[in-house]
């Protein structure tokens, strides 16, 4: 789960769906698409995930669901709104059949792997932190409220950097706001998480169909899946006088568990199913500090990347539409996103990795690539890009801290160059990775939305970047001074390729 990175689309001047089903053509035999998928990823016997996506026409769905039993096909779930039904099948020739079928648009596999029964960004492992009991009691409670600061708040400089720290005492949010956490479950029952947990908003959609039972949305295994748990605190841990305070400490967060169990891999029918969730349940932000397994970049001549893009990109649009901002984690490979060539050796992630090279501008990694998303690069301790972060000039929107203990020193009393959030069963930790920075934002922007609650996730965004702080590109940039982490910044100090339009600004969004 650690490093695994999450990058972002560019913009593309043509819509969607012709990019999907556009002819790609590029040049040079070394440029490959996902054309090296292994030969053994699909047989007969093995069940495997499809999305097949069609008009969005009951009609439609109905004929289509037809045509999926007839070859060999079970229907899981249909999401009418958006034309996208989430099959399981053992026929080796379902796709081929399913793309053959009048009304499909796009048809395919969701994983290489087969379907057992019942990626994250964040980098290296968890640093715990022993909280003395004399910290947690109720005088100790009483004490922190009186001094409007939180029992490990001093060890918390990031939120400092994005001064949310200030922000709180104007306005920590509004409790009819809710951040939508996409990602490997929830602890709910941490008491800094508790009070600002939404239940009704929160399910499992591992497997593509949202479960609502009681807890259904908690981590599989605490011990390891952790990262949803840590990112909910970021982002909205409240200000009771127990442990950290989030960016947001008063608005709502669900929980969104889109992780399989055992590989805490995200595939593309679970982050589907949490995206229309979360629109119908009326959540205004969701996070996303992952990219949808199996495959780092998904591209459109190939026809199962291209039917996960296809539906992935149709369900965030959907929950867009109903008033969803979203904001996604920009990934730890220090890549350059704006490049014309990037390799991936990683995918696909649950099988064996084929090495490629691809153009990002033709092969999205998602979310974070589509249209409408806020992508995220990571700042340290002093405000430089963290050595592992992705960058990419017109690719990062808005930066924020997202930890570096290698090269970035945090001032006293703060001990770690990682961020402090909430973990599993009421313990605190050190994390660092995008995955860190994207939640500071999110929080930032359920404030911002909590401010105008009118604005549309357009505006929303627009806002992010209005009032982020803007950074000059750096000189030089080689942290170690060997090359290893060696990058070039390129682009003006309102908009760079390592910071985007600046780190953002809590105190900013609350100020009238």
């Amino acid at each position: 789960m650690d490093s695994q990175p999450s990058r972002r689309w560019r913009k593309f001047a043509m819509p969607l769906g012709l990019v999907l089903t556009a002819s790609l053509g590029l040049a040079g035999a070394a440029v490959a698409n996902g054309q090296d998928e292994p030969a053994s990823s699909k047989k007969d016997g093995e069940t495997l995930s499809y999305v097949v996506n069609t008009e969005a026409d009951a009609g439609t769905i109905k004929r289509v669901a037809k045509e999926i039993k007839k070859a060999d096909g079970k229907v899981v779930t249909a999401y009418e709104q958006i034309g996208v039904i989430v099959a399981h099948s053992a026929n080796a020739k379902f796709g081929d059949k399913m793309r053959a079928v009048k009304g499909v648009d796009t048809a395919g596999a969701t994983r290489t792997a087969p379907l057992k029964a019942a990626g994250t960004t964040d980098v290296g492992k968890p640093k715990f932190v022993e909280v003395p009991k004399s910290k947690t009691g109720a005088q100790a409670r009483a004490k922190a409220k009186a001094e409007g600061k939180e029992p490990l708040e001093s060890l918390q400089w990031d939120k400092r950097a994005i001064r949310a720290d200030k922000a709180s005492k104007i306005s920590e949010g509004s409790k009819d706001v809710t951040v939508g956490v996409i990602d490997t479950g929830v602890d709910d029952t941490h008491p800094d998480l508790q009070p600002n947990f939404a239940a009704g908003q929160s399910a499992s959609c591992v497997g593509g169909k949202a479960d609502t039972s009681e807890g259904a949305w908690r981590p599989f295994d605490p011990a390891n899946d952790y990262h949803g748990t840590h990112v909910a605190g970021i982002v909205a841990a409240p200000r009771n006088g127990v442990g950290v305070a989030g960016a947001a400490p008063g608005v709502k967060v669900a929980s969104l568990k889109v992780s399989e169990e055992e590989t805490s891999l995200f595939y593309g029918e679970a982050v589907v199913c949490a995206m229309v969730f979360a629109a119908d349940k009326g959540v205004e932000v969701t996070n996303n500090s992952y990219y949808t397994d199996p495959w780092l970049f998904n591209c459109a001549d190939h026809d199962d990347q291209a039917a996960i893009a296809d539906a992935v990109s149709r369900a965030t649009k959907y929950a867009t539409d109903k008033g969803v901002t979203h904001v996604s984690s920009a990934g730890n490979s220090s890549h350059d996103l704006a490049a014309s060539e990037i390799v991936d050796d990683t995918s696909p992630n649950d099988t064996k990795p084929v090495e490629r090279t691809v153009d990002p501008a033709e092969c999205p990694d998602l979310p974070s690539m589509l249209p409408g998303v806020t992508s995220v690069s990571s700042t340290g301790a002093e405000d430089g890009k963290s050595y592992f972060s992705n960058y990419g000039l017109d690719e990062v929107d808005v930066s924020a801290p997202g930890g570096d203990r290698r090269y970035q020193t945090p001032e006293d009393p703060a001990k770690d160059g990682g961020v402090l959030s909430t973990m599993p069963e009421g313990d605190y930790a050190y994390l660092q990775g995008t995955s860190m920075a994207g939640p500071q934002v999110a929080g930032v922007a359920a404030l911002l939305k909590s401010e105008h609650p009118e604005s549309s996730p357009k505006e929303i965004a627009w806002m992010l970047k209005a009032q982020a702080k803007s950074v000059t590109c750096p000189e030089e940039y080689d942290p170690d001074g060997k090359g290893t982490y060696k990058a070039d910044c390129t682009g003006l100090k309102g908009n760079n390729s390592f910071y985007g339009h600046g780190i953002v600004d809590a105190l900013a969004a609350v100020k009238k």
